[in-house]
């Protein structure tokens, strides 16, 4: 196991060497100080036996009162080695005597800083000598009384104590440089030793405690990267050991405590996954934290692309809602609810519900949102077929009373129509009577369909299916182009009839394909301009198809889904009812009518029937 610079590390070694180098730095100070006491008492003993020496050899020669000779014997222990200068001061601090040059009167005054390192203090703490700092540098200086003895009166007034000093100056440099040596050596040698003392300390510290606290944290790290069954070794009884047997307790009770987390939320995602409607739980920046599989199938990508991504990111065309459920949700802090329709990648549409709901935190701040999203598809479809359920019985009510009121009536005009198609038989030929039988079957044939579309509406309110027949193609589109053809002329547009195959033949009943055609030709007459262009034919096959094209204005996309349902037409006193009656038509034999267009750029309306061969034998209630 490798060192590693921690604060824990740091904090020892700067706290061990703080401690050994205070340790020695005092032991240091204290020795030089105590080592500089014990040169200084050494060299004061032999100063103060010096000068004694001197004072008894001066004394001598003073009772002799020879002056040349005591000038002499100063001089020549001025001579001595190691002494700076021998000096006989009088009573009166004048200089008598100097073995050299004697220094400046102001230095000798008794208020000079020399004088005063002893003067300032009382008489009983004053010693004999001191070392000072001179003009000449350091100096031990020892100052010698001569005492008024009885053998001086001859000379000396007897009430005076003292006859005059000497002072004696030796040169402590050698000493305080002999005392920086040692300190030298001394600083040396405690430092190599603090060096060595901190290395063993440290190597101890390292050895017992902190490579032992190192497994802590190690195994602190294991745990927490998923190895639950990690423990710390223990050894020992000290207090390390003791710790380890408690952080293992303490592992044991975490490692319980998150082996229930993770299985109460493995129960939980089994929980969420179960749910077949979309779960996502979203942050206050909309980034996905938690989707459950059915979100996930939804927007086609997996968990680990999912998580961490904006909302818009996973799949922006899937949410087509007015307004964001999670920023109202955001926004307001309470439930919001949507509805969207979603496209998806194959083309089919889903109609959702989405619910965004507040998560808060335990002060109350709202944290994050979980969306649920409910597909209602089917909800939806059943709530259209119910509604159409309620619109066809309100139909067939309307159908009812409509078709007994129009029967009466229509019975009276085929009667009427009927008479004059007999007279003009009666009456012969001519210009006259042939145009008035033309135009006599012309509205016979009218009253009857739209008695035909009665009696349909009498069976739709009833419930009664119409019956199967083998109808020929072409005779019918014909049929149905000479009834519109008076129409197409009065509004100047060109009604055109492309060739039919013969013997194209579906199974239906064919008033009601007769009107589906009619009603087909009569959008698009009603669509164009005068000049336009209406066309209508047919193609062999299975299924066969008849499609009738017009160059009018164009249905928009978002009303094509709409114009077969009940009471809903673009026109201006349409009444709707034209191709939701066509479609019925058409489903009820097994066909469809599939529509085609674009604002500007006409329709194209293709009538979708199984031939003959493969046609349904029955019909079914519409």
């Amino acid at each position: 196991m490798r060192p590693r610079l921690t604060s824990m590390t740091v904090g020892l070694t700067v706290g061990i060497t703080a401690a050994v180098a205070a340790a020695s730095l005092a032991g240091a100070y204290f020795f030089s100080v105590h080592h500089f006491g014990s040169l200084l008492a050494t060299e004061r003993s032999t100063a103060l036996a010096q000068g004694e020496l001197m004072r008894a050899a001066l004394e001598h020669q003073m009772m002799e009162n020879d002056r040349s000779l005591i000038a002499q014997v100063v001089r020549s222990f001025g001579q001595e080695p190691r002494v700076v200068n021998v000096m006989l001061l009088d009573r009166h601090g004048q200089v008598r005597f100097s073995s050299g040059p004697p220094p400046p009167a102001p230095d000798l005054a008794i208020g000079s800083a020399t004088c005063q390192a002893c003067h300032r203090l009382p008489p009983e703490q004053r010693g004999s000598s001191r070392v000072l700092e001179t003009q000449g540098g350091t100096v031990l200086r020892t100052v010698i009384p001569f005492r008024n003895r009885e053998a001086c009166h001859r000379c000396h007034d007897a009430r005076h104590g003292i006859n005059g000093i000497m002072i004696f100056d030796l040169d402590a440099g050698e000493m305080r440089a002999a005392m920086n040596e040692d300190l030298r050596w001394m600083v040396a040698v405690t430092g190599a030793l603090a060096l060595v003392l901190i290395v063993l300390i440290a190597l101890t510290v390292r050895v017992v405690v902190l490579r032992r606290l190192q497994r802590f944290e190690t195994t602190a790290r294991l745990i927490a990267g998923g190895d639950l069954e990690r423990r710390v070794p223990v050894g020992g009884s000290d207090t390390v050991s003791w710790l380890a047997r408690e952080f293992n307790t303490m592992a044991d009770s975490v490692t319980g405590l998150v082996r229930e987390v993770r299985t109460q939320r493995e129960r939980l995602e089994t929980v969420i996954n179960s749910i077949d409607d979309g779960i996502v739980v979203l942050d206050a920046e909309r980034n996905v934290v938690a989707a459950n599989d059915a979100f996930l199938k939804r927007s086609g990508r997996v968990r680990e692309d999912v998580l961490g991504c904006c909302c818009l990111d996973v799949d922006s065309s899937a949410c087509a809602a007015q307004d964001c459920p999670t920023l109202g949700c955001l926004a307001s802090g309470e439930r919001q609810v949507r509805i969207c329709e979603r496209v998806a990648s194959d083309g089919a549409v889903a109609w959702e519900e989405v619910h965004a709901s507040p998560i808060r935190g335990p002060s109350g701040e709202l944290v994050q949102v979980v969306e649920v999203w409910r597909d209602i598809s089917e909800r939806r479809a059943a709530e259209a077929r119910l509604a159409e359920s309620h619109r066809l019985a309100s139909l067939g009510q309307l159908a009812s009373g409509f078709s007994h009121e129009l029967n009466t009536p229509l019975a009276t005009v085929l009667a009427c129509v009927e008479g004059i198609l007999r007279d003009a038989k009666e009456t012969g030929g001519g210009p006259n009577g042939s145009r008035i039988g033309e135009h006599a079957a012309i509205a016979r044939e009218q009253v009857l369909r739209c008695r035909g579309i009665t009696q349909h509406f009498l069976r739709l309110s009833r419930g009664q299916a119409s019956t199967a027949d083998l109808v020929d193609v072409g005779p019918a589109v014909s049929a149905a182009v000479r009834l519109v053809e008076p129409t197409a002329r009065d509004r100047s547009v060109r009604l055109e009839q492309h060739p039919i195959p013969p013997d194209l033949r579906v199974r239906a009943n064919e008033a009601e394909f007769q009107h589906t055609l009619i009603n087909l030709l009569l959008n698009g007459i009603q669509a164009c301009r005068p000049g336009g262009r209406v066309a209508i034919g047919a193609e062999a096959g299975d299924p066969v198809r008849v499609h009738v094209q017009d160059d009018g204005c164009g249905i928009p996309l978002e009303h094509q889904k709409r114009v077969f349902e009940p009471f809903v037409s673009l026109r201006q006193g349409g009444t709707g009812l034209g191709l939701f009656l066509s479609l019925n038509f058409v489903r009820r034999w097994g066909g469809d009518i599939v529509i085609g267009s674009a604002p500007g750029r006409g329709s194209t309306f293709e009538v979708v029937l199984p031939a003959a061969a493969s046609a349904p034998v029955h019909g079914g209630a519409s």
